[in-house]
């Protein structure tokens, strides 16, 4: 069967599903899109106004390919829209020079060939004077790095879909989806529609909707903090993102706006999330201390009390690899899910991929050590 002639339903239009909906109506399949809200909403991991994108992975050198062709995808949809999605302003990776992420960025830099900047602690110190440096610290600066806007993202990638000629049904949650012969069958409250394949993008409900998953997917319970600095330091002509290593995982964004500084934490940090349709957006006092005590220790010219704070959701897998791939006994669903915190930025990538593997059942990325093929978990 042709990919103009195949029908592929997207269920959950959000970080990956309106990527994935945009790549499948760019190569002529039949798409239809479901979504429990509406893209761009604020209730599951796609809030907060702002992500980091950046060229170099302190995790795993081989993301660094899907990085690349995310970045010519990031670049693609905004000369197709017209609209500023992401701004390259930079993103400094800073923390203990024996710290093994920055042992790893290192290599990923060098291994290929990426645009980047070392700075000691004495450089780090006179160029970006905001953050306090410890004995001991250095940085890299990744240049092709920056921010996302995360909700302007979704609903535009969505309606460009929609322009290519999908249909996204809003406010419809999908309660089933059912392995049929060669195909499968997408059932909500209104009634069932029957695709050749589905790409199922549904972040911290994928529990709900995949029961008998054979991986364990970690809902967890994220806070995203707003500070104002009591200086303009931050606002210079350097405005980079930024994440510490150590020696407590954090990371920031100057807001574009000029205004605040947007600070969150790392998975460790961070607690279950319990049932993702009531999550507890109530923040607690004592759930601020961990963030005062970082500002107190490392970015002391802002105002420690927070202006403005945001609950959501991640996924996480044990191994923070993603599951990519068919769906277990299902082969015509492919899964995108559990992106561990670092999926924002390679969704154009993850879209592009589940593309591939819907039309054409494989993908010509290097995806095998995400694959969800002979996948076992550590």
């Amino acid at each position: 069967m042709s990919a103009a002639r195949k029908r592929v339903a997207v269920v959950g239009v959000g970080t990956m599903g309106s990527q994935a909906a945009w790549r499948l109506a760019a190569r002529g399949a039949e798409v239809v899109g479901y979504d429990r809200f509406a893209p761009g909403h604020d209730r599951s991991a796609a809030g907060g106004e702002t992500r980091i994108f950046r060229s170099a992975h302190f995790e795993d050198s081989r993301y660094v390919p899907l990085l690349q062709h995310a970045d010519a995808l990031w670049e693609q949809l905004q000369q197709e829209t017209g609209r500023e999605l992401r701004r390259l302003t930079g993103c400094l990776l800073m923390g203990p020079t024996d710290h093994h992420q920055m042992a790893t960025v290192l290599e990923s830099i060098a291994e290929h060939g990426l645009d980047h900047e070392v700075l000691d602690a004495e450089l780090l110190a006179k160029r970006f004077p905001q953050f306090r440096i410890e004995d001991g610290d250095a940085a890299v600066l990744d240049r092709r790095a920056g921010f996302i806007r995360p909700e302007l993202t979704i609903q535009t990638a969505a309606r460009r879909a929609e322009e290519l000629g999908a249909r996204i049904h809003r406010y419809t949650t999908v309660r089933e989806i059912v392995p049929v012969a060669n195909g499968v069958e997408i059932r909500t409250d209104a009634g069932s529609e029957r695709f050749d394949t589905a790409v199922v993008t549904v972040g911290p409900w994928v529990n709900d909707l995949l029961p008998e998953l054979p991986w364990e997917v970690d809902i967890r319970r994220l806070i995203s903090a707003w500070y104002v600095p009591t200086t303009d330091v931050w606002f210079g002509e350097e405005r980079p993102a930024f994440i510490r290593t150590a020696p407590t995982h954090c990371y920031g964004l100057p807001s574009p706006d000029g205004v605040s500084v947007k600070l969150g934490l790392s998975r460790a940090l961070h607690r279950p999330a319990g049932d993702p349709n009531r999550l507890d957006r109530e923040v607690a006092p004592e759930e601020l201390e961990i963030f005062t005590e970082l500002i107190e220790r490392h970015m002391p010219d802002l105002n420690p009390d927070p202006t403005r704070l945001s609950v959501y959701m991640e996924g996480y897998t044990e191994s923070s690899r993603p599951l990519v791939g068919p769906l277990p006994g299902a082969e015509n669903v492919v899964l995108l899910a559990g992106f561990s915190g670092h999926g924002f930025k390679l969704s154009p990538a993850f879209g592009d991929i589940a593309a591939d593997l819907a039309l054409d059942g494989s993908s010509p990325r290097p995806i095998d050590f995400i694959s969800t093929l002979d996948r076992a978990e550590a």
